[in-house]
């Protein structure tokens, strides 16, 4: 095949009674696992046997993912750009292994081309077909999820993908960036300003470089700086319905919060919508690891655990769609209707708030125009990427700070600590207070507050002062991440619900104080534990007014905004005819219902 090629440690001895094919990949971090007799059995009783010749296409790159093939002979290669000059051959499976990754469960366009490379022959289960099969078998269902999400976070490894051509010190460039990394979408970042690839491929497709940032994908699909709408819709990302949709539940949010609430409710058959402005899985998404959260005594990575809770809420039929920014909420005709920033508008009988909050930008001398740069508020995987070489600095003294310290220092040479108080043990927990300690790469600075970021293009400095000594000193770090409190994402919402003097969302006593006696006699009843000014809109998480920051408060607020929403649905009749009862509404699964 062309472009044909092995990697370190793709060939596998296989373990005693396994087939195994030459050039086969090795099972990496349980990602590629060899299904057992019984699995295969299985299988075998729901799918159909295909015979299949070198060359034959099972999988199609940006193509839909829509059948589930297992190998029963012969080899499949998974394969990036097919039939390009710049194919690259990403892996082989062999027999009794299945061909497919987490595009396969959520909808998603293919990433690769699966094209047999030995002859022989494969079995084929439409999505249905599995679905019906891994209800009854949930072992076999968490090896085919496990399996799915380790091949993703491989392809993210990889630069599989689509690529984005730009400039690292444009704020475009910065927005797809980080909109594919929140998305956990496998991409490749083509640096205009370093990469030599970047004045060959604006050559291929001519255009200039004042038309960066470029979306490039399988060298057939030229996107000259698209919005995130458009990015989404390219790579299969599920949009808001068509028309004016109605539903129980709307979930604005998909944060811990409004991923638990999303569960919860479709799993108890509630018409469930969730629309969310950025990415799943909301600033948890981007923690390295969560060690502290109720049965992960290893703790999970913020990416896994949104992709897990993703798929759980869609098993039930939730509906999540990416991006979707509300803009406005508004009663109407005993429903509430939600506008988006595109125009478009879901009316629904409910609402959960779980919109959650973003950490407060720094104001200092010199930061606004580094920002997207070098300056960031969040620290995942293509961050760090930059950081390999040079310090950074982390500015914060909570649990969030601490996770970034720790996940930084495996990439860069130094990392800084800026904490404003006395000590960490303020608002750190003690486990990440021991690692922050002890990591030889981590140095912290208490009392130190930074007063200014220099450089031009790109962070060179900041200055700090020592509020115990009153020193100041400059420090030479070329990324600054920002972990400084939060402010939350109620701005549409100002005028429309009762909100703290921070802008959080009131909701219980502190909302019925705030909202006009006849509303609640009106209602007969007094507002409920977790609802707002507006009776049958809810707020859960970081959002709500003294929630408490944390990833497990956070999915208990979500769980339990779905029992005060049944509460509301039990005491107000639902109006007209469109809205079926959820007890007997038929739930549609998107996965292993």
């Amino acid at each position: 095949m062309p472009g044909d090629e092995t990697q370190p440690g793709a060939a596998q001895v296989p373990d005693e009674g396994e087939e195994s094919v030459p050039f086969e990949t090795a099972d990496i971090y349980g990602a590629y696992p060899r299904l057992s007799d019984d699995q295969m059995a299985r299988l075998e009783q729901q799918g159909r046997r295909r015979a299949v010749d070198a060359g034959d296409v099972l999988i199609r790159e940006g193509e839909p993912c829509e059948t589930f093939y297992v190998v029963l002979s012969g080899s499949v290669a998974i394969v990036e750009g097919y039939g390009t000059p710049d194919e690259r051959l990403l892996r082989v499976h062999g027999p009794r292994r299945f061909i497919g990754e987490l595009g396969l469960l959520n909808g998603q366009v293919a990433f690769y081309t699966a094209v047999v490379r030995d002859p022989g022959e494969v079995l084929s289960l439409s999505m249905d077909q599995l679905r019906d099969l891994v209800t009854r078998d949930s072992v076999l269902g968490d090896v085919v999820l496990r399996a799915c999400l380790g091949r993703r976070a491989l392809l993210v490894g990889q630069g599989a993908g689509f690529r984005i051509v730009g400039s690292r010190y444009s704020p475009d460039t910065r927005r797809l960036r980080e909109f594919a990394a929140r998305n956990r979408l496998p991409y490749r970042w083509i640096d205009l300003e370093t990469d030599e690839e970047a004045e060959e491929l604006l050559r291929r497709f001519g255009v200039g470089p004042e038309e960066t940032p470029l979306v490039i994908w399988r060298d057939t699909t030229l996107l000259r700086n698209p919005s995130n709408a458009e990015l989404a819709r390219l790579m299969g990302l599920p949009s808001l319905p068509a028309g004016n949709h109605h539903g129980d539940l709307l979930i604005v949010g998909s944060g811990p919060a409004g991923l638990a609430a999303a569960v919860n409710a479709a799993s108890e058959g509630l018409g469930t919508t969730v629309a969310e402005a950025m990415a799943s899985g909301g600033q948890a998404a981007t923690s390295s690891r969560i060690e502290n959260l109720l049965g992960f005594p290893s703790g999970i990575s913020g990416a896994e655990l949104t992709e897990r809770a993703v798929l759980q809420a869609q098993k039930f039929g939730a509906r999540i769609s990416v991006p979707a920014e509300a803009a406005r909420l508004e009663p109407r005709d005993g429903h509430y209707a939600v506008g988006f920033a595109d125009g478009s508008e879901i009316t629904a009988r409910t609402v959960v708030l779980a919109t959650g909050a973003r950490y407060r930008r720094l104001q200092v001398p010199g930061i606004e125009r580094l920002e997207g740069t070098s300056v960031h508020y969040s620290a995942t995987v293509y961050e760090a990427q930059q950081c390999r070489t040079d310090p950074v600095a982390v500015v914060g003294g909570g649990n969030s700070a601490g996770q970034a310290v720790l996940f930084l220092a495996g990439y860069a040479p130094q990392v800084y600590l800026l904490v404003r108080g006395p000590s960490l043990e303020a608002h750190m927990s003690r486990y990440l207070i021991d690692q922050v300690e002890r990591h030889p790469r981590v140095s912290v600075l208490l009392h130190t507050e930074v007063t200014g970021a220099l450089g031009d293009d790109v962070l060179e400095a900041v200055t700090v002062v020592d509020h115990g000594t009153g020193e100041s000193r400059r420090l030479e770090v070329r990324a600054l991440f920002v972990f400084t409190g939060a402010e939350p994402h109620t701005e549409w919402l100002s005028g429309t619900l009762a909100l703290d003097a921070r802008g959080f969302v009131l909701t219980g006593a502190e909302a019925q104080a705030g909202s006009v006696p006849e509303l609640w006699q009106s209602q007969g009843r007094d507002c409920l534990t977790l609802e707002t000014s507006l009776p049958g809109v809810f707020a859960a998480g970081d959002v709500r007014s003294g929630s408490v920051k944390r990833v497990a408060s956070a999915v208990g607020e979500g769980a339990m905004s779905i029992h005060f929403v049944h509460r509301y649905l039990g005491h107000t009749a639902a109006p007209g005819g469109s809205d079926s009862s959820p007890q007997t509404r038929r739930k549609e699964s998107a996965w292993l219902a």
